[in-house]
């Protein structure tokens, strides 16, 4: 019978001599030890079955690769199509977060002119406080500071600070806080008094204060 070292076997298939030495641990190949040194019989295996064996083999390997590499393309498709879809709810949210900060700053904007318009209101009122009931053809003057203000028309009213009017009497300082005092306590129920920003006129000319001023 035939033999063959198992290097020589592994040659003469075409295979590795791990496959030779399978073989014979499968009983696929019978073997015998001569001092020592392991051989293997082949009279009855022909090289191509092992051959067919070893290309079987790789049929197998490139088979299980095969679907490795379509498992890749499909998980690879499925995760591209998912980036796609977050980019694309990316740019909705950033869409949808520019159109909130435009139409917050347009309403933040209409406060502002809401605000403007109200003050400009407020001080259209406090203009007309000192006119009110009172046919004006000509205003001299009007101090908003020191608090004179001069009205004319035919009787020549003449409105006047009560501050400027204790400093034109030279009333002493003593005397001036009592009577700023009785304007205070008497300014909300005496129409005679004009209050603007915690400071009182008097019209001179068309009222009498002297019990006020006494």
């Amino acid at each position: 019978m035939p033999k063959m070292t198992i290097l020589e076997a592994a040659e003469y298939f075409g295979v590795s001599k791990e496959a030779i030495h399978n073989r014979v641990r499968r009983n696929s190949l019978q073997s015998v030890v001569e001092n020592g040194v392991k051989s293997v019989i082949v009279d009855k295996i022909a090289p191509s079955s092992m051959g067919n064996s070893r290309g079987s083999a790789k049929k197998r390997v490139v088979s299980h690769s095969d679907r490795y590499y379509k498992l890749l393309e499909e998980q690879n498709a499925k995760l591209q199509n998912r980036v796609e879809t977050l980019e694309d709810e990316t740019r909705v949210l950033r869409d949808q977060k520019e159109q909130m900060l435009i139409e917050e700053r347009v309403r933040i904007e209409q406060i502002y002119r809401d605000k403007d318009e109200q003050l400009k209101n407020i001080l259209t009122s406090f203009s007309s406080k000192f006119m009110l009931n009172t046919p004006l053809e000509e205003v001299a003057e009007i101090e908003h500071l020191d608090a004179e203000i001069e009205i004319e028309k035919e009787n020549k009213h003449k409105i006047l600070s009560l501050k400027k009017y204790l400093k034109n009497a030279k009333i002493s300082n003593k005397k001036s806080q009592k009577i700023k005092a009785r304007f205070k306590k008497r300014a909300k129920k005496d129409d005679r008094i004009i209050t603007i920003k915690n400071k009182y006129y008097m019209d001179t000319l068309k009222y009498d204060y002297s019990d006020l001023l006494k």
